[in-house]
């Protein structure tokens, strides 16, 4: 089950994302407006353009999500990949599943290497 709501996510994701695919909302926008007089911009008629867009919007919050996280762990893995097989700090690998506190100690150390690095490049002033 995982797997396929992993494909259609993703198809929905890229589908969503075209050019055509907003062209169509828009679209829809614009006969649901012209559709107004006709309907005498009744309840009814206002209802349906909030429904269908909360349904729409309901549903692409998970597919959405589904494919950050998915795109957010294989970053992730490319990442440790690279530190490990580089000359990075392995102390790195893993760190997007510390505290929020715990990687402000993490950034901190990199704000202070730099700052050493930056100081090394200067030159010596007589």
């Amino acid at each position: 089950m995982e797997k396929t709501f992993n494909r259609m996510a993703e198809a929905v994701a890229h589908a969503t994302g075209r050019p055509w695919a907003f062209a169509a909302c828009v679209v829809s926008v614009v006969i649901w407006a012209a559709s107004g007089p006709v309907f005498g911009f009744s309840e009814t008629w206002q209802l349906v353009i909030n429904t269908g867009t909360t349904i729409v919007t309901f549903l692409m919050v998970f597919l959405i999500q589904n494919t950050q996280n998915r795109d957010g762990a294989a970053i992730q893995a490319k990442l440790d990949e690279l530190i490990r097989s580089g000359s990075g700090k392995n102390d790195f690998i893993g760190i997007e599943h510390l505290t929020e506190a715990e990687v402000e100690k993490f950034r901190e150390l990199c704000k202070d290497a730099k700052e050493r690095a930056g100081r090394a490049d200067q030159p010596a002033v007589a």
